[in-house]
C-alpha cells in the first residue's frame, strides 16, 4: 500500500493582522488551493480556495482598498 504523505503547510500570516493578538489570518498554498486558517485557532477547521478564486479575491480587495 503506498500511502500519501500529508503536505506539510508553510503558513503565513496577513500583513494587515496586528501585532495585538486580535483578528489574525494566515494563508498558506498547496499544489491544489489556498488555505485559510484563524491564527487562534491553529489545530481548528480551514478553508481551501481554488487559486484562480483566490487570486480574484485578493485583486478585489486590493481594488477596494485603493478607492
Amino acid at each position: 500500500m503506498n500511502a500519501e504523505q500529508p503536505i506539510q503547510l508553510r503558513w503565513f500570516k496577513s500583513s494587515y493582522s496586528g501585532g495585538e493578538g486580535g483578528e489574525c489570518v494566515e494563508v498558506a498554498a498547496d499544489r491544489a488551493a489556498i488555505q485559510v486558517r484563524d491564527s487562534k485557532e491553529r489545530g481548528g477547521a480551514q478553508l481551501a480556495f481554488a487559486r484562480d478564486a483566490w487570486a480574484g479575491f485578493v485583486a478585489d480587495v486590493g481594488r477596494v482598498r485603493s478607492n
